[in-house]
Order: C-alpha cells, then sequence, then structure tokens
C-alpha cells in the first residue's frame, strides 16, 4: 500500500465523522478493467480498492477519493470541490489515454458481427461516411449487440474502437433511417470525443448537437425511438 494512504482514509473517516471510532481499514490497489474505486464494510472492517491507475495519483487526488468513498459509505454529502478535483484529475489525457490502453488489455469486450438478418451496419457506415462525412472517417468496428436492449440503443467503445448497436434494430418493422440516425449519432462521438468543460464532463458539446441537427430524418426517428 501507498505510503501515507491509510493515514489520508483515517483522517477523512474522523472529519466526516468526528464521534465515531475509526474502523480497521484494509486498502489496495487493484487492477481493475477501468478507473474504479470500491469500499464495502464487512465484519466492522473498511475494505477498499482502488484502480491501480490511480496509485500514482498527488495527494490531494487522493483525499479526494477517501472523502468521496467514505462520504458514500456513511451517506453523507460529497464535497463539490473535493468532486470535481477527482474528476479533473481521470478526465486528464494522460490518465484517460492509460484508461484506454488498460481497457484493451483487461476488458472483455465481446463484439459480434457487423452483418443482421436485416442490415448490415459496415455497410449502413460507409454510406453515412460518404453523406455526411466526405468517406473520410475511418470505419471502427461495427457490431450488433448480444441482446435486445432497449436501455442503450448505442455506444462508441474508445478503448475498443468499436460502435456497437443495439440488436432490436435488426428489424424489418424498423425503418432504415431510424437505424441511420442511432449509427449517425455515434459517429459523431467519434468525431467529438468527450471533453472536460471545466470539472464536468462534455459528451454532447454544441457542435456536436449542431452537427447532429444536420441528420435529416432526425426528427421521425426520433418519434419512431419514443414508441420503443
Amino acid at each position: 500500500m501507498r505510503e501515507g494512504l491509510l493515514e489520508i482514509f483515517q483522517e477523512t473517516f474522523s472529519e466526516l465523522r468526528p464521534a465515531s471510532p475509526i474502523p480497521e481499514l484494509k486498502i489496495e490497489f487493484f487492477a481493475f478493467a477501468n478507473i474504479n474505486n470500491t469500499i464495502r464494510l464487512r465484519n466492522g472492517k473498511l475494505l477498499v480498492r482502488l484502480s491501480d491507475l490511480l496509485e500514482g495519483a498527488p495527494e490531494p487526488v487522493l483525499r479526494a477519493i477517501a472523502h468521496i468513498l467514505l462520504a458514500k459509505m456513511y451517506r453523507r454529502p460529497i464535497d463539490r470541490g473535493q468532486a470535481a478535483r477527482y474528476r479533473r484529475y481521470v478526465a486528464s489525457h494522460d490518465i484517460v489515454r492509460q484508461a484506454h490502453l488498460v481497457r484493451q488489455m483487461r476488458g472483455r469486450k465481446r463484439l459480434r458481427s457487423a452483418r443482421g438478418h436485416v442490415y448490415d451496419l459496415d455497410s449502413v457506415f460507409e454510406q453515412l461516411n460518404a453523406r455526411f462525412f466526405h468517406g473520410l472517417m475511418a470505419r471502427p468496428r461495427m457490431s450488433w449487440s448480444q441482446s435486445k436492449t432497449r436501455r442503450i440503443l448505442g455506444h462508441y467503445d474508445p478503448a475498443h474502437n468499436a460502435i456497437v448497436i443495439s440488436r432490436i434494430f435488426d428489424h424489418p418493422a424498423v425503418p432504415r433511417y431510424v437505424l441511420e440516425y442511432i449509427v449517425y449519432h455515434e459517429m459523431l462521438h467519434l468525431k467529438h470525443p468527450v471533453r472536460l468543460r471545466g470539472s464536468r464532463r462534455c459528451v454532447h458539446s454544441a457542435d456536436f448537437q449542431a452537427e447532429e441537427k444536420l441528420f435529416p430524418h432526425m426528427t421521425e426517428a426520433n418519434a419512431f425511438l419514443k414508441k420503443l
């Protein structure tokens, strides 16, 4: 365990619960597939696992992590400044790059074929690429999802450079423009990566939203999606 880390958690515990005795703490850095941090209470002992990507984090960031985890554990309000400090660190270029590499090495991304029963995602991508991006966008791996999920209609995974679309759209009752809109949306995520605005992640920037409105059947597609 990193030197001084136990003391950071003990001091943070005392700040949040000054009238309570400090429980036994076990803290370790763990090889998660992403930047995850967990805390559990077992038989009166607090068990903390921190992403090994954070082992070299500066002390203020470690104090922010301790505050966030312990505040969640004991249902205390999370200080905005501490939350912002942590978000800024994990959204920094170096940490994002390392996280992508770790996900590639440790993650279990199961990608299916781009060819479905009705639609071929590779073909859809290339047609959209020609119509909206002058054919200049390099095609990522295209995959149908494993199940017909309605919760996540599509997502772009930068770590695996893959666009995954819910298999619910591979159906003859789904108009092609609806599928094209979903794929187009994910292509925009590829073109406009998530950026940090102050301490917050900006997923759909103004440029992203302006470009999304260029899709000619956006209104009809959204109307169809509301009925799913």
